[in-house]
């Protein structure tokens, strides 16, 4: 058995096929509950919104093969320090 960590690796949304990177973002949006904004938007709109955050580099995808999971998170903009 390989008790060896590995990083996480960042998956380009780019590299999958779409059917793929959809069901990616479905999981996602259905992972994160319920919204208590000024607004609901419904699933259609919260995929769309994730999708238009990847294409605009403001959120990636990430496979950890240690734990052989996928997820999505947010790019930060801030500068490092």
């Amino acid at each position: 058995m390989n008790d060896e960590l590995h990083d996480p690796v960042v998956v380009p949304a780019a590299a999958l096929a779409s059917e793929l990177l959809k069901g990616i973002v479905e999981s996602f949006v259905l992972r994160e509950g319920t919204d208590y904004g000024a607004r609901e938007l419904s699933f259609e709109q919260k995929v769309a919104h994730v999708m238009h955050q990847l294409e605009r580099g403001e959120a990636q995808i990430i496979f950890d093969p240690n734990t052989q999971t996928v997820n999505l998170v947010a790019v930060s903009t801030e500068p490092r320090r």
